[in-house]
């Protein structure tokens, strides 16, 4: 038996790792009905993913966690940036356009003051430590903003790789508790209805931990909280490295 399931994870990897994101679920919503919070059944299945991921990259040291065991590399793919991109891109279909002009202003004004905040924020945690170069603290600064923007403005900078990727495990932690928080406050902030999920959006901007985070809260608010997440990256790739920067160096200068 051991032998046959090893043979099917070999030979069809992506489908093994489709069977055992299942299993994964199955238990996940198990236990989340335990506590009596069905809906908080994809935010255990995070937790229990990210675990998995940390506990096999320490085993092998790699770097790819789960996908690092050769049974289980179909998850290279399935948890790929091109399956993130072709999902995202295939909410967007159900998003409905009366729904979309309602939070227009709402959801602008939202995109400008989560990406200034978020800028300001990681710039302030690089000054604190004990970076003194405008173009690496705002390159850092980026990655706060998502893990897309920080090389992006690194990349236009100059600064160096070491600095990119830590710019880019900023963005990831924000990424990942994003996806583990949303479920857990969407009660508190009134996150159930798309205006509310387009503002949310614009406000956090990490388009694969807010399009998580609604998942596990409404799967109906995917569409539009990552619409607005979207414009985030995009905006802030243009922010961050031009005027970002420049208020960076002239504070600091």
């Amino acid at each position: 038996m051991i032998n046959i399931i090893s043979d099917l994870f070999l030979s069809y990897n992506l489908v093994g790792s489709f069977m055992l994101i299942s299993i994964i679920m199955i238990l996940s919503y198990f236990l989340a009905g335990l506590f009596r919070q069905p809906k908080m059944g994809s935010a255990i299945a995070i937790i229990i993913g990210l675990i998995l991921a940390y506990f096999f990259g320490r085993q092998t040291g790699g770097n790819s966690g789960v996908a690092d065991v050769a049974v289980f590399s179909g998850f290279g793919l399935l948890g790929s940036g091109m399956m993130r991109d072709y999902t995202i891109i295939a909410t967007a279909f159900g998003v409905k356009i009366e729904n979309l002009k309602k939070a227009g202003i709402p959801g602008s004004i939202a995109l400008i003051c989560g990406i200034i905040f978020s800028f300001m924020v990681g710039s302030i945690v690089a000054i604190a430590l004990g970076f003194n170069d405008p173009a690496e603290i705002a390159t850092i600064g980026a990655g706060a903003v998502t893990f897309v923007v920080g090389p992006v403005t690194g990349g236009a900078l100059g600064v160096s790789s070491e600095v990119i990727a830590l710019s880019i495990a900023t963005g990831v932690v924000k990424a990942i508790l994003t996806m583990i928080i949303t479920p857990f406050i969407a009660p508190i902030i009134k996150l159930d209805n798309p205006t509310s999920a387009m503002v949310y959006g614009g406000m956090i901007g990490t388009t694969s931990g807010v399009a998580g985070g609604l998942a596990a809260t409404d799967p109906k608010l995917v569409p539009y909280g990552a619409m607005t997440a979207t414009f985030y990256t995009g905006l802030g790739s243009l922010f961050c490295p031009s005027i970002g920067f420049l208020i960076i160096r002239l504070l600091i200068s």
